[in-house]
């Protein structure tokens, strides 16, 4: 065994990788439009249709097409390289959200399918920054353990950003139209995607990068090896997803009003933010095939617990030990993902994890929706601590199934810290 002391890598590491800090302050510039767009939208459509239902209508088609076309719009950015790809579909979606703005500017002043219609496109042309720019540090990370931190940074400051967004957008809506705000998000994704492509480090991923190897390698490679992490996505997805819902439920069911179900939340989110640092700053001996599971299943406890909370108080401190899971599972399943996938399917590999987060968010609010006319919201969490736990056992018989995470082949030991050989 090597005698030479290892270094643990840390956060100022990665922003010391060249040209991290600028690519990736470019690709969060871009992120927070994230944040921002989807409720300037819906308070945008409210005001200018005067009904819910078509803002329902609506929302859902741009979530829609954004979530379920997210890995087809990945395999662009895998197969002509970020410049190539991400330039014409960032003018598409900058251009059909211009065209929103000034069809929902005036109440009245566009009819619900034709609102529908450009939302949808708006949402398939969705650029997606986030898994390029998970795709770019796997490229930069020398190792896996700064990868791991680098993995972990972006959570926590994606985190942030579906926190600061919304509060952004309320701050504008208390001066200018909701339309405002889908203004501020273009210019934003505008921004941040000509920063993001213009860095050297993205100027070099060409091409003939994204394209190596046997025509369709990459293609089964994916589909074949991101099985377990996907799983583990949805299953975290679908508890979020629940949870926003059920915190709701359970506040008007004590007589608290919004403001103390936004604490609750931010509780959530805040565990969150401290879990994934944590999770980024310690070098883990078990590996992540394996804790993959283990932080699923913690979640899935931690929401039998919060079924359990007699008060507001004790459910916001079970919402943080809950929110302690999600980040690094979140990340552990990207890192697996990016593993398994070839170098030039990454960017894939990380759309599907972030489709099954979106999509399990998805269905949790929907089933969260039919449960509580039927059970108590201690039940309900209940339930979905359950079904989390059935996909981290889903998970695990496949970590046991593949004899641990894929890294395993391809790793050694040393000094306790994991290296690739």
């Amino acid at each position: 065994m090597s005698s030479t002391p290892v270094v643990r890598p840390s956060y100022a590491a990665v922003l010391r990788i060249p040209y991290a800090r600028r690519t990736f302050a470019a690709a969060l510039l871009g992120r927070l439009s994230y944040g921002i767009v989807p409720l300037a939208v819906m308070l945008a459509v409210t005001r200018a249709s005067g009904s819910y239902a078509v803002a329902g209508f609506v929302m859902a088609l741009f979530s829609g097409t954004s979530v379920f076309l997210s890995p087809a719009r990945a395999a662009l950015i895998d197969r002509y390289g970020p410049r190539r790809a991400l330039v014409p579909m960032t003018a598409a979606y900058t251009a059909l959200l211009g065209l929103l703005t000034v069809a929902v500017w005036r109440p009245h002043g566009a009819s619900p399918l034709v609102l529908g219609a450009v939302t949808a496109a708006a949402g398939a042309c969705t650029p997606p920054l986030g898994p390029t720019m998970r795709a770019v540090f796997g490229r930069l990370a020398p190792d896996k353990a700064l990868l791991q931190r680098a993995y972990s940074l972006d959570s926590v400051a994606e985190e942030l950003l579906f926190v600061s967004g919304p509060l952004l957008v309320g701050v504008l809506v208390g001066f200018a139209p909701p339309a405002l705000g889908i203004v501020v998000g273009a210019v934003l994704i505008a921004a941040g995607t000509a920063g993001f492509v213009s860095s050297p480090v993205v100027r070099g991923v060409t091409p003939g990068d994204a394209k190596a190897g046997p025509r369709g390698r990459g293609r089964r490679r994916v589909l074949r090896g991101i099985g377990r992490p996907v799983i583990a996505a949805v299953g975290v997805g679908l508890a979020l997803g629940a949870v926003e819902l059920l915190v709701v439920a359970f506040a008007e069911g004590r007589g608290h009003g919004s403001d103390s179900v936004a604490w609750v939340l931010a509780a959530l989110s805040a565990g969150s933010a401290v879990g994934g640092l944590a999770n980024g700053a310690v070098t883990w001996r078990l590996p992540a095939g394996l804790r993959l599971p283990l932080l699923a299943a913690g979640l899935g406890l931690a929401l039998f617990g919060a079924g359990l909370a007699p008060g507001l108080g004790t459910l916001a401190s079970a919402m943080a030990v809950a929110g302690l899971f999600v980040a690094p599972a979140i990340t552990t399943a990207y890192l697996i993902a990016d593993e398994a996938a070839a170098p030039e399917a990454r960017v894939q590999a990380g759309a599907w994890v972030n489709t099954a987060v979106n999509a399990g968010g998805t269905a949790g609010t929907a089933v969260a929706g039919v449960l509580v006319g039927r059970l108590s919201t201690g039940w309900c969490f209940a339930v979905t601590g359950a079904v989390t736990l059935l996909a981290a056992v889903a998970v695990a018989r496949g970590a046991t199934r593949d004899g641990g995470a894929p890294e395993e082949a391809e790793e050694v030991r040393d000094g306790g810290a994991v290296r690739a050989a």
